[in-house]
């Protein structure tokens, strides 16, 4: 017997799924798929792994030398998974270990055990 694709329990599945993750995140639970929501914590496990990820990716496509040091705010998107939009501080090692602010968008799909980072600018 073969399986059909079924929409309608896909997107349950996605509600699902979505709505696991922002009560894990502590993100209100009026999200809506495709908007980008606050994250109200920066601080969680979650959100610095995503932006240690993201400094570090971001290091070895630029061969630079930054070293993460905080978020400072950051925004979710409801995708197929999740994109995490931070603003990261970060030092530079090349120049004196300079701050800088820079904007990170990284796509993660934690149960495909996937995770890639889709822009890293300075800001």
């Amino acid at each position: 017997m073969q399986l059909k694709s079924c929409p309608l329990l896909s997107a349950i599945l996605l509600i699902l799924v979505a709505s696991f993750h922002y009560q894990a995140l502590a993100i209100s639970p009026s999200v809506i798929v495709g908007n980008w929501q606050p994250i109200p914590n920066v601080n969680v496990l979650k959100v610095l792994e995503i932006a240690r990820f993201a400094v570090s990716e971001h290091n070895k496509k630029a061969n630079a030398q930054l070293e993460f040091v905080k978020v400072v705010k950051g925004e979710t998107q409801v995708v197929e998974g999740t994109n995490y939009r931070l603003v990261i501080i970060a030092n530079d090692k090349a120049a004196g270990n300079a701050p800088g602010n820079y904007e990170a968008v990284v796509w993660d799909m934690p149960w495909k055990h996937f995770r890639e980072l889709s822009s890293f600018v300075k800001v």
